[in-house]
C-alpha cells in the first residue's frame, strides 16, 4: 500500500522509513535463519513459519494472545495516567497517518519483528535473549516511553512463549499484528483520551 496523496509530510516520512527498516529487519532475520540451516537448524523451512495442518489453530492462538495483550494495555490505560501520556506522544508521531497506512505498518512490523526476534534471535540464542533484545528495541525518550518498554517486555515474552508452544511463527506474527493493528490505527487518529 502506498501512502495517500493528502498524508501529512512527517507521517509520509515515517511511513517510508518504517517500511525500509522493517524490510531490512525481515531480510536480516531470513538470512540469519537461512544461515542457521547450514548448521543443522530448520532454517527457512515452511514449518518454521506455519504448520499446514494446524494453521487455523495458530491464528486463533495468535488472535487470542493479541486480544489479551490489548486488554492488558487498556486496563493499564484506565488506571495509569502515564499510559495516556504515552498514547498522546505516540499519537503525535503518527499524526496524519491514514488508517490503511497504519494497518500496513502493523502487518509489516509484526511480520518483520517476529521473523527477526522469534525466528532468528530466539532460534539461535533462546527466548530470553530474543525478549531482551525486543524490549531494548522498544525504547524512547522520556518517562512515558518507559511504560512502552515495560509493555514490550511482556509482549515479547508472550510472543516468545507462543513461538515455543506452537512450534512456528504464525501465532506470534498474528498476535503482534493484532496488537499493532489496533493500537496504530487507534493512535493515528487526531483525538486522544
Amino acid at each position: 500500500m502506498m501512502p495517500s496523496e493528502e498524508i501529512h509530510p512527517s507521517a509520509d516520512r515515517l511511513y517510508r522509513v518504517a517500511w525500509v527498516v522493517y524490510l531490512l529487519l525481515a531480510i536480516a532475520g531470513a538470512v540469519w535463519m537461512g544461515l542457521a540451516a547450514e548448521e543443522g537448524a530448520e532454517g527457512l523451512a515452511l514449518t518454521r513459519f506455519v504448520d499446514p495442518a494446524t494453521w487455523w489453530l495458530d491464528l486463533l492462538w495468535g488472535a487470542g494472545a493479541g486480544a489479551a495483550l490489548l486488554g492488558l494495555w487498556l486496563a493499564g490505560r484506565a488506571v495509569l495516567p502515564l499510559a495516556r501520556e504515552l498514547e498522546r506522544a505516540i499519537g503525535s508521531i503518527l499524526e496524519g497517518l491514514s488508517p490503511s497506512d497504519a494497518f500496513a505498518l502493523a502487518v509489516i512490523s509484526g511480520f518483520a519483528e517476529e521473523i527477526f526476534f522469534r525466528g532468528a534471535v530466539q532460534g539461535a540464542w533462546g527466548v530470553v535473549a530474543a525478549t531482551v533484545l525486543f524490549t531494548l528495541l522498544h525504547t524512547g525518550p522520556g518517562r512515558p516511553f518507559l511504560l512502552w518498554t515495560a509493555f514490550a517486555l511482556v509482549a515479547g515474552a508472550a510472543f516468545g512463549a507462543l513461538a515455543l508452544y506452537r512450534g512456528n511463527l504464525l501465532a506470534p506474527i498474528a498476535a503482534h499484528v493484532v496488537v499493532n493493528a489496533v493500537n496504530l490505527t487507534r493512535l493515528a487518529k487526531p483525538t486522544q483520551d
